[in-house]
Parts: C-alpha cells; structure tokens; sequence
C-alpha cells in the first residue's frame, strides 16, 4: 500500500471514529470500526493505490475475504437479535393472565400486557402498575 493509501485510510478511520489525525491510526484498529465505515477503507485504499505499486494480490485477497467475514457476522447478529426478540415475545405471551410479583417482593398482580425492548421485558399488571421482568419476577398460575 503507498503512502497516499496509508494517510487516505487513517483520514478516513479518523472521520468515521470522530477521531483526530493523530490517533487515526489506533482509531482505524478498534473493534468499534463499523462495517460500512469498513467497506469504505478498504474502497479509498483501492483508489488511492499508487498505480507504480499496486497492491499486493495476496493482500487483496485477505481484505476480501475480510469483508467477507465481517458481512457475515453482521448477517449472523441480526438473526440472532431476531431470534432473541422472537423468543422474549413468546415467552412474554405466556405471562399474559397470570399473577405474577416483582424480584423485590412490592409490586404484585395480573398481568395485562407485556412490552419487549432492548431493554427487557416489562409486564404492566391489572393495576396500571409496571414490573421488570429483566431483574426476575415470580410467576403464581390462576
């Protein structure tokens, strides 16, 4: 990769890691580089190669197959946040009827509806009263 490429990409990681020039480098490594954010390195390296040396075949290669990766394991997470909505979903339907009391033992009743987010569950009782499901309640069938 030229120096061109090098100072292109660490601009770039900067710009999308709200980082500045002088750490763009330790910014362009971190875990936190998103895929799109990636996709775009890897584009303004391309065409900002020097054509007196082009990069190296090998390391194409490795960065496509990099890409490839990455996009699999963003592919791999959404299903799996699905998978995991879908089933606190389920399990909320359940608790729909039933009397249930909080983790800390103060706030009982029946449950009327439940509300899933990224956050847990939350049941709302007979009473207008909320309880967290996510800190553990007790379930009483009726």
């Amino acid at each position: 990769m030229s120096v061109t490429a090098a100072s292109t990409i660490s601009s770039a990681a900067a710009a999308a890691n709200g980082a500045t020039a002088a750490n763009a480098t330790h910014a362009s490594a971190t875990p936190s580089l998103s895929y799109n954010s990636f996709i775009s390195l890897l584009m303004a390296e391309l065409k900002n190669q020097d054509p007196t040396q082009p990069m190296d075949p090998s390391q194409m290669v490795s960065q496509l197959a990099t890409i490839s990766e990455v996009g699999q394991a963003v592919q791999t997470n959404s299903s799996l946040s699905s998978l995991l909505t879908s089933a606190s979903l389920t399990q909320a339907e359940q608790l729909i009827g039933k009397s249930i009391t909080s983790a800390d033992g103060a706030t009982s009743g029946q449950v009327t509806s439940v509300t899933v987010n990224g956050s847990g569950a939350t049941a709302v009782l007979s009473s207008g009263q909320q309880v967290s499901l996510a800190n553990g309640a007790t379930v009483n069938s009726q």
